[in-house]
């Protein structure tokens, strides 16, 4: 079997913010690349960079230096077009607070992101109740999300990410918002679909429970990568930890 390529590359990444007359550093020379269908999670503890890092990967902000490339192409010198192209129809993104459009059904917040591509509206119902399906909640496709629970609303914001088959799934603190049970389902259902679709993960996250399904971790702190640990070097016991980190 051929090597997986790699489909993002980080290549001596900074960003610094400048806060009233305080200039604040965030990320210091980051260097990372991350395998096309593997399950990596960015941990490390509140300001060390990782929410920065994961902006940074899915051009939801630009770096002040260093590169970014996507299947070897730089983010940066896209246009705004071929930016937002990018985004819709190579990365799919999950957020702690599910980001759901109140006023729209499931079925209509999952078919979202086809109506932007161009799909059709029948193509589009037919892939938004399958991905339901393929989350397990094709029978609560007519609900809004205060009609449904933040499980079952999480289900439905990875079921959106996965509306144009990106090649990449960015899940931003994805069991923030959820009780541990529903948490450990959630981490199971994107662990599940790395496997079976081959798409990359990438999660930041406090939740040590990632490290069950992670292929690497990359510790982040104080704006740098502190280590890179494949699944074979993980040595911590989650059950001793808890399930977030102080």
């Amino acid at each position: 079997m051929a090597e997986a390529h790699n489909i993002v590359r980080v290549s001596g990444v900074a960003k610094t913010f400048t806060m009233g007359s305080q200039v604040v550093t965030a990320l210091r020379g980051v260097d990372l690349t991350i395998r096309a269908g593997e399950y990596l999670s960015i941990m490390g503890p509140s300001g060390s960079g990782k929410s920065t890092l994961f902006n940074m990967i899915g051009g939801l902000d630009k770096p002040s230096s260093g590169k970014v490339f996507i299947d070897e192409v730089d983010i940066a010198q896209l246009d705004a077009y071929e930016l937002a192209w990018l985004r819709n129809r190579k990365i799919g993104y999950i957020f702690q607070t599910f980001n759901l459009i109140q006023v729209m059904t499931a079925l209509e917040n999952v078919t979202l992101p086809m109506t932007f591509a161009g799909v059709s509206q029948d193509e589009a119902a037919e892939k938004g109740l399958g991905l339901l399906a393929l989350v397990g909640l094709r029978e609560r496709h007519a609900h809004k999300p205060q009609e449904l629970s933040g499980g079952q609303q999480q289900r439905v914001a990875i079921a959106r990410s996965l509306a144009n088959t990106p090649a990449i799934i960015l899940a931003d603190e994805p069991t923030g918002n959820l009780d541990l049970t529903t948490g450990e389902e959630i981490i199971t259902l994107l662990k599940r679909l790395s496997s079976e679709r081959g798409v990359t993960v990438i999660s930041a996250t406090h939740d040590y429970k990632m490290l069950n399904v992670s292929d690497r971790v990359v510790w982040i702190r104080d704006g740098r990568i502190d280590k890179i640990e494949e699944r074979d070097q993980l040595n911590i016991s989650v059950g001793t930890i808890g399930t977030k980190e102080e």
